[in-house]
């Protein structure tokens, strides 16, 4: 039998050592170390650059989920009724409404459906919405009014 083992462990190393350089020698520059992806910076959107934080549109998500939201709450409704009437469950139909979950035009019309409103109503009140707040956060690129160079028209499918 052989003798105790030592309790070490061997170590390779991923990267070679730096070399040491000579007195009188320039250093050798060491490339940057990889950073998880995490640690990461976001790259800049080219619409961030171009309009300041407070004139963002909203995003349709969040106009349909507080439509859908206050919509439920004026008929004094609660997330379970809605959602078993819509055949939706409980949790997701709570994310649609927080704006954390783009809900299919499917599931849409069944929460729309279930608050006894058309999918046209629930886009016409979300148009509504988006025109009152940006309204508010006047952002003019275009031609008509509130900048669209559409003139106000709206197209909803």
């Amino acid at each position: 039998m052989s003798g105790p083992t030592p309790n070490e462990a061997r170590v390779i190393p991923l990267r070679p050592r730096p070399l040491r350089p000579r007195s009188g020698q320039p250093q050798p520059t060491r490339p940057e170390p990889l950073r998880p992806e995490s640690a990461r910076p976001e790259p800049v959107r080219p619409d961030a650059v171009r309009r300041p934080e407070a004139a963002r549109e909203p995003l349709w998500r969040d106009l349909v989920g507080d439509v859908l939201r206050r919509e439920r709450l004026a008929q004094e409704r609660t997330l379970k009724d809605v959602a078993d009437t819509a055949r939706i469950s409980v949790p997701y139909l709570s994310e649609v409404e927080r704006g954390r979950k783009e809900a299919s035009s499917e599931v849409l019309a069944a929460a729309a459906g279930a608050l006894d409103l058309t999918l046209g109503d629930l886009l016409s009140l979300a148009h509504r919405e988006l025109t009152r707040v940006t309204s508010a956060t006047p952002v003019h690129r275009g031609r008509g009014p509130g900048g669209s160079p559409y003139g106000g028209l709206c197209l909803a499918a």
